[in-house]
C-alpha cells in the first residue's frame, strides 16, 4: 500500500477548497470587479473592461455554452447603445427607463435576426449573422436624422443619477464605475441563473450533440432562438452602459470589426467559463493600451498574440488556469 507524499497531501485539498469557493461564482466575480479600478492603470480602462465584459458574457452564452459561432454580436451591442442614446437625447426618457427600453428593443431585434439565422447551421449561420449585422450597420448609417449617421449619436448626457433619493455625480470616474458595476452584477446573476437552470443543461446538450438533443425530445430550434435572444439582451446591456459612459455612440460600434473583437475577447478569456469574458476583455484592452503607446499598428501585434493563444492556450487564460487547478467544468 502506497501513501501519498506530504506535498501531494497538502496539494489535494486546495482545488476542492477553491472549487467550493467557485460555487459562489457570482459573488466571487463581483468581489474581483469591486477592486478592479485599483488594480488597473486607470478608472477609464476599468469601466471599459466592465462594459466589454458584459458584452462578451452575452456572446459567450451563444458561442461558448451553445456552440453557435456568430459574427454579428456588434448589432446588439450597438443597438443597446443607440436605443439608450435616442431615448434619453431625443425623447427625454429617464436613464433607467431608457436602459430598460433599449434592452427590450434590442431583444426584439435579436428575435428577428435569430428567427432568420437559426434556420441555418455551421458556417452558414455565421455568415447570415454577419450579413444581418451589417444590414443593421447600414440602416444606422442611413438613418442620420435619428442616429447621427457617420458622425455618431450625440446630444445626450447623464451627469447625475438619483439612487433612492441620493444624488450621485455620474461624471466622477469612481461613482460611474460602481454604478455600471451594478449592471454587470445583474447580468452575471442572470446568466448564472440561466446556466444553473434546466434550460442551461439543454443548451449544453445542443452544443455537445445537436442530433442527440433533438432525439431526446428537446425543441432544438426554439432553444437556439431563445438563447440567441438572451445573448442579444445581455450584450445590449453592455451597449447601454457604453452610451451612459461616453455620452456619444460611435457608428463603428456596429461594424463587423467590433464583432471580430468580441470573438477575440471570448477566446482570450476562455469560452464556456463564467468569468472568462471579463478576463478576455481585460487582456485585450490592456494589450491595446500598452502596444498602442509604441506603435499605431497595434492590431498586428495583438493579432499575433491572439494566434499564439489559440494555438497554445485553446481554452483561454481563465479556462487554462482552472484546468491547471483541477476545477470541474460545472464550477467555472
Amino acid at each position: 500500500m502506497t501513501h501519498p507524499s506530504s506535498g501531494e497531501a497538502l496539494a489535494k485539498p486546495a482545488p476542492g477548497g477553491l472549487g467550493r469557493l467557485l460555487d459562489h461564482r457570482v459573488l466571487l466575480s463581483i468581489a474581483v470587479l469591486a477592486i478592479l479600478p485599483w488594480l488597473l492603470p486607470s478608472k477609464a480602462l476599468a469601466v471599459n473592461v466592465l462594459i466589454y465584459g458584459v458584452v462578451v458574457m452575452g456572446y459567450n452564452l451563444l458561442f461558448g455554452y451553445t456552440g453557435l459561432l456568430s459574427f454579428g454580436q456588434a448589432a446588439f451591442f450597438g443597438a443597446g447603445a443607440y436605443f439608450t442614446g435616442i431615448a434619453i437625447g431625443r425623447y427625454g426618457v429617464p436613464w433607467f427607463a431608457a436602459v430598460a427600453i433599449a434592452v427590450f428593443l434590442s431583444t426584439c431585434l435579436a428575435a428577428v435576426i435569430g428567427i432568420i439565422s437559426t434556420r441555418t447551421r455551421g458556417i452558414y449561420f455565421s455568415m447570415v449573422t454577419l450579413a444581418l449585422a451589417q444590414l443593421v450597420y447600414y440602416v444606422a448609417l442611413q438613418a442620420s436624422s435619428f442616429t447621427g449617421g457617420e458622425n455618431g449619436l450625440r446630444g445626450f448626457t447623464v451627469d447625475r443619477i438619483n439612487l433612492f433619493g441620493l444624488q450621485v455625480n455620474f461624471l466622477d470616474p469612481v461613482n460611474k464605475y460602481y454604478v455600471l458595476m451594478a449592471f454587470a452584477a445583474l447580468a452575471m446573476w442572470f446568466q448564472s441563473r440561466i446556466l444553473n437552470s434546466p434550460f442551461g443543461a439543454v443548451i449544453e446538450a445542443i452544443r455537445e450533440n445537436e442530433q442527440r438533443a433533438r432525439a431526446c425530445g428537446y425543441d432544438v430550434e426554439r432553444s437556439k432562438l431563445v438563447v440567441f435572444m438572451l445573448s442579444g439582451a445581455t450584450s445590449s446591456l453592455g451597449g447601454c452602459m457604453l452610451a451612459l459612459h461616453l455620452s456619444i455612440v460611435p457608428l463603428d460600434i456596429l461594424h463587423y470589426q467590433t464583432s471580430g473583437m468580441i470573438v477575440m475577447m471570448v477566446l482570450l478569456g476562455g469560452a464556456r467559463s463564467f468569468f472568462g469574458p471579463f478576463v478576455g476583455a481585460a487582456s485585450f484592452l490592456i494589450l491595446e493600451d500598452v502596444i498602442s503607446l509604441w506603435t499605431p499598428h497595434w492590431q498586428i501585434f495583438v493579432g499575433a498574440i491572439f494566434v499564439l493563444f489559440v494555438l497554445f492556450l485553446p481554452k483561454g487564460i481563465w479556462g487554462t488556469l482552472l484546468d491547471t487547478l483541477g476545477i470541474g467544468k460545472a464550477r467555472r
